[in-house]
């Protein structure tokens, strides 16, 4: 089993890889559902991890509040990634959409721009491709456009989908049987990685229940208070 523990900054990281967790997904401000973590943090928190058998996703967000952005912020992201990349992570992490009649919807233009970023950044470094997570802002869609979302993310290279499987706050334990309907769709084109509300009290009745082999979270992993 993978454990990917969802780290503000660089602080928590040793304990986390420590106690078990084989990749980090690396923010700021957790607060507000994770930013882009600062030039320094990405490039400590790689650095270590890489020289203990660990591998590092990188969130890309240049704020809090909704997924929607605009051209400005679409060229903060770029950027962004493009230093995480040079940096030496193993995946970014990002998500949009756009306002639709009733709800949200993928925004598949922003999306395009970024994992195209993502892939001129890695041929800039002489890299292989590198992972893309899209991440929770796939819970805003509604559980119908999430199915044909996964089709969509899938045929753009997203390597996996975070998502909690229903609305936020809920207990995982209520939202396997729809997690086990996204893992149905996406089959072997991408990996659903459950997270929120999963800790070491239940990841591994999760687990079970879905048969996975990736769980995420901030309590994944035993660490001391």
């Amino acid at each position: 089993m993978l454990y990917e523990f969802c780290a503000e900054n660089f602080e928590r990281v040793p304990a986390a890889i420590d106690a078990g967790a084989r990749r980090i997904e690396l923010c700021d401000n957790l607060a507000v559902g994770g930013t882009t973590p600062s030039a320094g943090v990405i490039s400590a928190t790689t650095n270590y991890a890489h020289e203990h058998d660990a591998r590092v996703m990188c969130m890309i967000r240049p704020r809090g509040g909704d997924f929607h952005y605009n051209q400005d912020e679409l060229r903060m992201m770029e950027m962004d990634l493009g230093l995480a990349v040079s940096a030496g992570v193993d995946g970014l992490v990002f998500g949009c959409c756009k306002p639709c009649a009733g709800g949200w919807a993928l925004d598949e233009l922003t999306l395009g721009a970024l994992v195209m970023a993502a892939g001129c950044a890695t041929e800039e470094c002489k890299r292989e491709p590198i992972d893309i997570t899209f991440h929770m802002a796939f819970d805003q869609l509604s559980p119908e456009a999430q199915l044909d979302a996964v089709d969509t993310l899938a045929d753009c290279g997203v390597t996996r989908i975070l998502t909690h499987g229903g609305a936020a706050g809920t207990p995982i334990e209520d939202n396997l049987e729809h997690l086990s309907r996204l893992i149905e769709c996406a089959g072997d084109r991408l990996t659903i990685l459950p997270g929120g509300g999963i800790s070491t009290a239940n990841r591994d009745t999760v687990a079970a229940a879905l048969g996975v082999s990736e769980l995420h979270g901030t309590k994944i992993v035993p660490l001391e208070v």
